[in-house]
């Protein structure tokens, strides 16, 4: 499988920047939401805003809480088990980190670029996503 995508400006005075539409999963209540997450390699983990443990029917305080260091300081995150879904690839059972104090959806190494082959043309504006045959 292999997806290419034009970078994205959200705003009119944002910078294009990788987003991708990615569907993530409660395997345990099957409640699912589709987010447009930034490709961050920068972030070890996958991590969404607070805002979507109750979309998806997480608890958020009863997950495996940990101290992350960000950019803008320490957080807490509470990390529950979803399933991330990207075309027909599919991510099973895998953790992601809540955070109260985050304001998008971002797709780290660890539980998901760590799947994909990743291009990205920066003069071009297009990245790209490719699973091993």
């Amino acid at each position: 499988m292999k997806i290419e995508t034009p970078f994205t400006k959200l705003s009119p005075s944002d910078i294009p920047r990788p987003w991708l539409q990615v569907v993530i999963i409660n395997p345990h209540s099957g409640k699912e939401v589709n987010v447009l997450g930034l490709v961050d390699t920068g972030a070890d983990e996958c991590a969404l805003p607070a805002a979507y443990a109750s979309i998806l029917e997480h608890d958020l305080q009863a997950g495996r809480r940990k101290e992350i260091r960000t950019g803008n300081g320490v957080t807490n995150a509470y990390a529950h088990t979803s399933r991330l879904k990207v075309g027909d690839f599919v991510i099973e059972e895998t953790l992601i980190d809540f955070m109260p104090n985050l304001s998008v959806p971002l797709l780290g190494t660890k539980n998901f670029l760590s799947h994909f082959i990743l291009t990205v043309d920066y003069p071009k504006r297009v990245f790209s996503l490719e699973t091993r045959a």
